[in-house]
């Protein structure tokens, strides 16, 4: 167990402290003096397991520690983690159910891909549009978090005279236009792990 990889793991376990403290904080016998507490710790958790998402991977690159466990694990810590703030943010009405379930079908989909192209020995690292997507949903998180903290409503709260409701929808928008780009980029370049071609025919 290297450093990344105590990472990768402790990405997964403080996203399920994050998800019981989300849920406890909106449960009705909770004392109200420890509901901003909670929420407060949770989104803390979420905003340090995104953290992690970027410096796993990087340490392990920089200090040549990629191991196999790593390979697995770290994946699927990221899947946990989108699903997870996903869906409290859903709970909370903080976006519509459908950008979530955009989001999780582009993820999920693209993993397939990924471990279809592991099994042909061919590696899909992140692209340009990738890494932007995933910076925009972390934007977003940390938008929708700190909302929830603080309880400001994205839908009815003015800047500059102008409703929030316009801006982040219009970011919600963006965002599901990049995930799916970003998507459709990765099966168009590597449409040749699915698509088997008649090699006699190319002769």
């Amino acid at each position: 167990m290297n450093l990344p990889n105590i990472l990768t793991i402790s990405r997964i376990v403080m996203v399920l402290i994050f998800v019981v403290l989300a849920t406890l904080a909106n449960v009705g016998w909770v004392d109200a003096h420890w509901v901003f507490t909670m929420r407060l710790t949770a989104y803390a958790l979420a905003i340090l397991a995104g953290a992690t998402d970027l410096l796993d991977g990087y340490l392990a690159r920089r200090w040549n520690q990629v191991t196999d466990f790593g390979a697995l694990m770290d994946p699927l810590a990221d899947k946990i983690f989108v699903t997870a703030t996903m869906l409290i943010a859903v709970e909370y009405r903080l976006m519509p159910a459908w950008i979530a379930v955009a989001v999780l079908c582009r993820e999920f989909m693209v993993t397939g891909l990924r471990t279809l192209a592991a099994k042909k020995q061919v590696v899909i690292s992140a692209d340009r549009w990738g890494k932007l997507k995933t910076a925009l949903q972390m934007v977003m998180l940390a938008i929708a978090g700190a909302s929830w903290v603080w309880e400001f409503d994205l839908y009815s709260e003015k800047w500059f005279h102008i409703r929030l409701w316009y801006v982040w929808n219009a970011y919600l928008w963006g965002i599901v236009l990049v995930t799916v780009l970003s998507g459709l980029g990765y099966f168009i370049r590597f449409r040749h792990l699915f698509l088997h071609t008649d090699e006699k025919s190319e002769n």
